[in-house]
């Protein structure tokens, strides 16, 4: 059977906006998801990370208003409360005055860019779409506020920055939706190159791109779990991570070296240690890996994955039996040059580099190893680095 072209995430919200609001939308923004290559949980304590923009995405067709009311709908999730842009507090809330669901990252981009005094006073109504699995580790909550914060910029005709965008993102989660979350995904997602992962220095934000090799696929491989940063225990180990900077005198993990945590990691509670020695490894691992890319050696790159993966497990414990069980599987197959737990754990997904001449009968072999170890139907998801945030052009094409 032909695949239906037509039946995309782009032509769903373009449909569902002019049967919603009585007119094709203005402009439909998309923004992406993400994978990390390598480099986790080194985000929010200044490190490298080594992330690519996939193809799957959030998009948000939407128009402008006369007022200065944001309404919103999703496809998958119905709609969000309207709000008005003139009532935004200046303080976000907290606690359990903070309000819940799905609208609230959208909310917390405007109020984000009122913070920093650019939001305009002109409201929009949208439709939002995506193909981004949620709870997955592929950064759906970050495609959203980026997507919200490319129809903000358009709407408000504010010059597209990446850097502005991922900011603003990162500060709606941490301060609005309360959760503590890295500048990696929004940059990602903002600021990816088809073709390349970003190598970002999460202290500078500077990025540079580094080229996927040819011969080499990545795929993501969803194990069917889930999991909800808020609830998890990744501000846990975020503040973890801050207590081993403490005890060590340094601004953050980043600027402890192996030489330096070999010499003073006894000083650190053992928990503390493990998750400090994890960190400090991972920044290694991530910069070699990139090196190793741009040499066009996958089997490097994927051997460092794999010790990212033991490394996550054991050290960091923010794994699991599925995804290890999924990682397992996906080492086994010769295609496989690496794989490991991708996003802040806990569930979701692994990401293998892999041979792309055998894709096919990879996907296939691991996810059968995957079933008859856990019991679950996992999926396999092909991915190509794609371009970050954008504008498609207005929705009267279709």
């Amino acid at each position: 059977m032909t695949a239906d072209l037509s039946d995309t995430p782009r032509t769903r919200v373009v449909a569902a906006f002019r049967a919603r609001f009585g007119a094709a939308p203005a402009f439909v923004a998309r923004a992406p998801g993400r994978v990390n290559l390598i480099g986790e949980h080194t985000d929010y304590n200044d490190g490298w990370v080594l992330p690519m923009a996939i193809e799957r995405a959030v998009w948000i067709a939407y128009a402008p208003r006369a007022d200065d009311h944001v309404r919103v709908h999703s496809l998958e999730l119905g709609d969000a409360p309207v709000f008005s842009l003139g009532a935004l507090d200046a303080t976000p809330p907290s606690g359990a005055a903070r309000p819940s669901g799905w609208g609230e990252y959208v909310r917390g981009v405007a109020w984000a860019y009122a913070e920093l005094g650019l939001a305009g006073r002109t409201g929009w109504d949208g439709v939002v779409g995506s193909d981004i699995p949620a709870g997955a580790g592929l950064s759906s909550s970050a495609a959203l506020q980026v997507a919200a914060a490319r129809v903000c910029s358009s709407v408000w005709h504010l010059p597209w920055e990446p850097m502005v965008a991922a900011r603003v993102a990162q500060r709606s989660e941490n301060a609005w939706v309360g959760v503590a979350c890295g500048i990696m995904d929004p940059m990602a997602s903002a600021g990816g190159i088809a073709g390349h992962a970003l190598l970002l220095d999460c202290r500078t934000l500077v990025p540079r791109a580094v080229p996927i090799p040819r011969d080499a696929a990545v795929v993501v491989l969803d194990t069917a779990t889930r999991r909800e940063l808020v609830d998890s225990a990744y501000n846990d180990r975020r503040d973890q991570c801050a207590a081993a900077a403490r005890q060590l005198r340094v601004r953050a993990l980043r600027d402890v070296s192996p030489t330096s945590f070999a010499e003073h990691a006894g000083e650190l509670d053992p928990v503390v240690r493990r998750r400090a020695r994890h960190v400090v490894t991972e920044n290694g691992r991530t910069l070699a890996a990139a090196d190793a890319l741009r040499a066009g050696d996958v089997r490097e790159a994927g051997r460092l994955m794999r010790l990212s993966h033991e490394s996550l497990r054991d050290d960091f414990e923010v794994s699991g039996p599925e995804l290890d069980a999924m990682v397992a599987s996906a080492h086994a197959h010769p295609a496989c040059h690496g794989a490991r737990m991708t996003g802040a754990g806990f569930g979701g997904c692994a990401v293998a580099l892999v041979d792309a001449a055998a894709i096919d009968e990879f996907t296939a072999d691991v996810l059968a190893r995957y079933e008859r170890a856990t019991g679950l139907a996992g999926r396999a998801h092909p991915c190509q680095a794609s371009s970050g945030a954008s504008l498609e052009g207005d929705g009267s094409s279709g």
